[in-house]
C-alpha cells in the first residue's frame, strides 16, 4: 500500500505537468489549427525564468567577514541581504513562486510576439510548413537559452520551509513511513488551480465563449464580424503562459537544462494524441492518466518482469487507444478518423 500511494503520487505531479502543457497545446491546434512544436521551448522558457529570477535575486557584492580576526577576508553577501536583512534573505528563499510573476509577463510577451510576428502568416499553410517553422523556434529558443546560461542543468531550489517531506502516511493513518517531497505535493494542486482557472476562464466569460465556438467552428465565428485575429493572439498568449509557469513552478523538482524543452514535447504531444486532438478534458484526463502509468511501470518490481517498459508505456498506450479508438479518448468525432 505504501509503495502504491508513492508511486500514483508520484503520476499525479508528474502528470500535472503533461496536462499543462497538452492543455496549451490544445487550445492552440483546436482554435488557431496550428501544430505548435516549440510548445516544449515554452515550457523549458518558463524553468529558465526561474533560474534567472534566482540569480537576479542573489546578485552579491564582497564585505568584510567580521568573523575572521586574524587577516582581512572577504565573503559574497547578496545586496537584498545587505540592505534588508532578514527580508532580503526570505525574498531570496522565495525565488522561485516569485519567478511564476516573472513567467507571466515574459511568457505573455513571447507568446503575443510569437503569434503577431511569426504564427500568424502560417495559419492557411499546410501542416508540414507549421511543423517546420515551429520546431525552427523551438531550435532557436533552445541555443538562445544554451548560449546564455550554459549546457548544463542549473539547479533551481524550493524554499526552505518545504524543502522537505510532508508525512502522508501520518495523514492517511498509514503510519509514519510514507513521505513525499512538499514542493510536489505544492506543484499537483498548482496544476489543478491553473487547469481550474483556464477551464472557468473559457466556461464563464465571454470571451471564453467564443474561443470554445472558434474550436467547433472557425469560419461561422468569423462572418459574425468578432475580431478573430485579436482574439487568437489572446489565446496563444494564454497557451504559451499556461507552459511558462508550469515550467517556473517544475524547476525545484527537474533542474532545468537547455534540452528539457525537447524532451517534454515529444511527451505532450502522445498526450494530446492519446486525449484527442483538441479536447481540453481529454488533454488533462491523459495528461495524468500517462503520468500515472508512467510512474507505476517505473517500479523495480514491474521493470524486472518487463525491462525497459518505463520508457515505452506511454508510447505504447498511444497506439492502443489509436488503433481502438483513432480520435482520442475524448475527442471529436471525425477528428483523425479519416
Amino acid at each position: 500500500m505504501d509503495a502504491f500511494l508513492l508511486q500514483l503520487l508520484n503520476g499525479l505531479d508528474k502528470g500535472g505537468a503533461y496536462a499543462l502543457i497538452a492543455l496549451g497545446l490544445t487550445l492552440i491546434f483546436g482554435t488557431l489549427g496550428v501544430v505548435n512544436f516549440a510548445h516544449g521551448a515554452f515550457f523549458m522558457l518558463g524553468a529558465f525564468c526561474a533560474v534567472a529570477t534566482e540569480r537576479l535575486l542573489t546578485l552579491s557584492t564582497q564585505v568584510k567577514d567580521t568573523s575572521v580576526t586574524f587577516f582581512d577576508a572577504y565573503k559574497e553577501v547578496p545586496y537584498l541581504q545587505l540592505w534588508f536583512g532578514d527580508a532580503g534573505r526570505a525574498v531570496i528563499d522565495y525565488a522561485v513562486p516569485l519567478s511564476v510573476l516573472v513567467a507571466i509577463v515574459v511568457m505573455w510577451l513571447v507568446g503575443v510576439a510569437t503569434e503577431r510576428g511569426l504564427i500568424r502568416h502560417f495559419y492557411r499553410r499546410p501542416v508540414a510548413d507549421q511543423i517546420l517553422v515551429t520546431f525552427g523556434l523551438a531550435i532557436v529558443l533552445q541555443e538562445i537559452i544554451k548560449a546564455a546560461f550554459g549546457a548544463n542543468a542549473i539547479p533551481a531550489p524550493a524554499p526552505v520551509e518545504v524543502s522537505g517531506s510532508a508525512n502522508i502516511g501520518a495523514w492517511l493513518g498509514l503510519g509514519d513511513e510514507v513521505v513525499y517531497p512538499w514542493w510536489r505535493l505544492i506543484y499537483f494542486a498548482f496544476s489543478l488551480c491553473v487547469i481550474a482557472a483556464v477551464f472557468a476562464f473559457l466556461r464563464f466569460t465571454n470571451f471564453g465563449m467564443v474561443v470554445r465556438a472558434g474550436m467547433r467552428d472557425r469560419e461561422t465565428v468569423g462572418l459574425l464580424g468578432i475580431d478573430i485575429e485579436r482574439r487568437f493572439t489572446i489565446v496563444f498568449g494564454i497557451a504559451v503562459l499556461v507552459a511558462g509557469v508550469a515550467g517556473a513552478m517544475y524547476a525545484p523538482i527537474l533542474a532545468p537544462d537547455y534540452n528539457m524543452g525537447m524532451e517534454y514535447l515529444v511527451l505532450s504531444f502522445v498526450v494530446v494524441v492519446v486525449g484527442g486532438m483538441g479536447s481540453l478534458p481529454g488533454a488533462v484526463l491523459a495528461g495524468f492518466l500517462l503520468g500515472i502509468l508512467q510512474s507505476f511501470a517505473s517500479m523495480n518490481q514491474v521493470k524486472s518482469l518487463l525491462p525497459g517498459i518505463d520508457q515505452i508505456i506511454i508510447y505504447l498506450v498511444a497506439v492502443v487507444v489509436l488503433l481502438v479508438r483513432p480520435r482520442g479518448l475524448l475527442g471529436r468525432q471525425g477528428v483523425m478518423e479519416d
